[in-house]
């Protein structure tokens, strides 16, 4: 077996992060809509989990904001002029499509590509495919530019295989890693890929939200990545109702432990059946399941204790949970967290961070995060300059400081001098990141 770890990159947060409430189905989202958000506070939020990640031993990685306002989105509406001038008309005539344009939803990365390590591809290459993130206006306009991204950050085509998202239709609806699980008894052995799905291609749905991903788009990655022992297994219907507009939201696993809620699964003991025999010869998977008596499913999803961070600390035997500080205060999480710590099962430890700016719009500290497992020589071929150290994270706070604001509201995003300041921000990025000549479409434009 090859030595591998799990790597983690995190979006790093834009400087348009405000509450629009753009999400059907996050409960989070519609409930903060409108108010002030606070984006300096936001990113550095985010860049502290990064570093506590990075100070665990962890490779950590930074992905970039998209620029935002989408410009060339507005353009292709039919919104002509300068830019300020497409902004501002977009603003008055189609004012949900301007809202769209200027989300900073990418920083949700565990949204940005379902990924297959090398171990457990059929060609022993590392494969991304962009979420096309159909089901949401401001979500679908993120594939091509987090491509971008992916190929930035993994740039050697011998290890790496970056695909285009899947055809953006409602057919092969797609939501990335925040519906895929690997499980495995070591990150660089062979592993089970759980693929979880809330509708079939062409089935009518009445649900009271969307159901995100389809089976299909779940199976065409498969077949795309020649990933190697999939299970496919359907998301509980009470639980998209509920509000679970993704499976991370009740499920997280690692190595070879999946934690999940009662209500995660449509049929749990097929999905656990299904993962055994898929696991069988490599590995005895562990579950552990909450029940709805110990947490019910509304506490699941205001405290997001499912949507933490499962981990194998470096030179630990036993996993670490890392909650945001939601679960901590909602006294039914906050016990069930405290049970496993202090259990003698597979969850070792749990802790607590703040990331609470990402939280009022429905994203936790799983959220932030795409999962990469790498092998030594893969670490090795990635960008460099993309890779969180304490100088990169101390010149991203400088950096954040002086381009962010500390409040923003949904009238604020129409603001001219908004797109002169996130242009500014990004440009600078450009260059810390690494990221090469035209990254961003701006660029490209005045080149």
């Amino acid at each position: 077996m090859i030595s591998a770890i799990e790597a983690n990159a995190d979006g790093l947060i834009g400087p348009t992060h405000s509450y629009a409430g753009l999400s059907p189905g996050n409960l989070a989202s519609s409930l903060n809509k409108g108010e002030a958000s606070n984006p300096r506070s936001a990113v550095l939020q985010g860049l502290d989990k990064m570093k506590r990640l990075a100070d665990l031993g962890l490779p950590q990685f930074v992905l970039p904001p998209h620029e935002r306002p989408d410009i060339p989105f507005l353009r292709r509406l039919g919104f002509t002029g300068s830019d300020k001038t497409v902004l501002a008309k977009a603003w008055r005539d189609a004012p949900a499509f301007a809202a769209a344009a200027c989300s900073a939803s990418p920083m949700w990365a565990a949204n940005a590509a379902t990924v297959t390590p090398s171990a457990d591809a059929a060609d022993g290459r590392v494969h991304f495919t962009p979420a096309n993130l159909h089901t949401n206006l401001h979500r679908s306009l993120e594939h091509a530019q987090t491509k971008r991204a992916l190929d930035a950050l993994f740039p050697d085509a011998r290890r790496f295989a970056v695909h285009d998202a899947l055809p953006a239709v409602a057919h092969l609806a797609d939501e990335g890693a925040a519906n895929h699980v690997r499980l495995c008894a070591e990150h660089g052995a062979r592993g089970v890929n759980l693929l979880v799905w809330g509708r079939e291609a062409f089935e009518p749905w009445d649900g009271r939200f969307p159901a995100r991903q389809t089976r299909e788009a779940s199976e065409a990655i498969v077949r795309r990545h020649e990933a190697g022992r999939p299970v496919l297994a359907q998301q509980s219907r009470a639980a998209i109702d509920g509000g679970t507009f993704h499976n991370d939201v009740v499920c997280v696993g690692a190595l070879d432990t999946l934690f999940f809620h009662e209500l995660a699964f449509e049929d749990t003991d097929a999905t656990k059946a299904a993962i055994r025999r898929a696991a069988d010869g490599l590995f005895e998977p562990k579950f552990v399941e909450v029940s709805a008596a110990d947490l019910p499913l509304a506490d699941a999803i205001s405290s997001y204790l499912f949507n933490s961070m499962l981990i194998q600390i470096p030179g630990e035997d036993r996993l670490t949970l890392i909650c945001p500080t939601e679960t901590r205060d909602n006294a039914r999480s906050h016990a069930v967290a405290e049970r496993l710590a202090a259990s003698n099962g597979p969850i070792g430890r749990v802790e607590y961070v703040d990331v609470r700016q990402s939280m009022r719009n429905g994203g936790g500290p799983a959220c932030l995060r795409l999962r990469v497992v790498l092998t030594d020589d893969e670490l090795a071929a990635t960008n460099p300059s993309m890779r969180l150290t304490d100088e990169l994270h101390g010149t991203l706070s400088i950096w954040a400081a002086r381009w962010y604001r500390d409040s923003l509201t949904a009238s604020d995003l129409a603001d001219p001098a908004l797109l002169d300041e996130t242009r500014g921000a990004l440009d600078e990025l450009t260059g810390i990141l690494g990221l090469g000549d035209g990254f961003y479409p701006f660029q490209r434009a005045l080149a």
